[in-house]
């Protein structure tokens, strides 16, 4: 692994070599902009970001070596390394901190998957927020590192572009980003009869207005309304919550207006526990409808 480090740095500063001062600093602002994912994710006009198939158009060798090398950093025999660990940290100590700060034991990313914590002797895999198959320079950089759930991580994101749909840009959530934003969810039924309900029923808005790019990016990445739509139509998600306000509480002489009192405290409380935060709208949209 050490020889086929620095057989690949040597094979790039060949390269590179030849280059002109011009093209060299704008390796340098590439390498720059794509490192900054504050705003990468804003789409910033400020930085400049590539994709190895940006740089193939005019330096396809350079693009080649340099996807190799960059691809091949992300591999567990490197990243033991102790050299690197002293530079860019351990992974396993990462995500032990993130699990120290993240207790709510859901994935950030679609708020409905379970992932390992403090508890557990394994942990999630990484995904690679901006795809280190398109983007070079930021696979090991930790700031393009965050644990998801399989679900998310390889079911639904795959190598999907969180910048770029097409030839277009676009926001995204930072997923490191330093202020949380409350994501509003409000769901309408098409008809009151739960039993037959399916995904094509239902509608979800999600708000606020302001961040509607970000959203609509979120969406597309991790098929979140697919996916909460599927939830609340499952019979041990939304079917049964409509059954703790019917029989749990309705039986004990509790009317619904009591139980939807108490669950808005405890979505506000703990949005993630029991779904909550998707339970709440849902039951919401049932009591709207007639339903109880």
């Amino acid at each position: 692994m050490l020889f086929s480090f620095y057989n690949h740095v040597e094979k790039i500063y060949g390269l590179f070599s030849s280059l002109t001062e011009v093209q060299i600093d704008q390796f340098k602002q590439w390498y720059q902009g794509n490192n900054d994912l504050e705003k990468i994710c804003a789409n910033d006009p400020s930085i400049q970001v590539v994709r190895y198939s940006d740089i193939a158009i005019h330096h396809k060798d350079i693009a080649e070596q340099l996807a190799v090398f960059f691809k091949g950093l992300y591999s567990q025999s490197l990243l033991d390394l102790a050299v690197l660990r002293a530079k860019i940290g351990d992974i396993h100590d990462h995500y032990q901190s993130f699990a120290a700060v993240n207790k709510a034991g859901k994935c950030p990313f679609c708020g409905i998957g379970d992932i390992k914590g403090g508890n557990h002797s394994k942990r999630e895999a990484y995904d690679h927020y901006l795809p280190k198959a398109l983007y070079p320079f930021n696979s090991i950089n930790f700031h393009n590192l965050a644990p998801a759930c399989h679900e998310c991580n390889s079911t639904y994101k795959l190598s999907k572009d969180p910048i770029q749909s097409g030839a277009l840009r676009r926001k995204a959530f930072n997923p490191f980003a330093s202020v949380d934003h409350v994501i509003q969810l409000q769901i309408t039924l098409q008809h009151a009869n739960i039993d037959a309900l399916e995904p094509a029923d239902i509608i979800i808005q999600f708000g606020p207005d302001t961040l509607e790019e970000e959203l609509e990016t979120w969406k597309d990445l991790y098929g979140i309304e697919e996916r909460y739509k599927a939830k609340v139509c499952a019979e041990n998600d939304g079917k049964y919550w409509l059954t703790q306000v019917l029989d749990e509480w309705k039986e004990e002489g509790l009317s619904p207006t009591e139980f939807m009192r108490t669950l808005a405290r405890q979505a506000k409380k703990k949005p993630y526990a029991e779904c909550n935060f998707l339970k709440e709208p849902f039951l919401k949209a049932c009591h709207r409808i007639g339903v109880f």
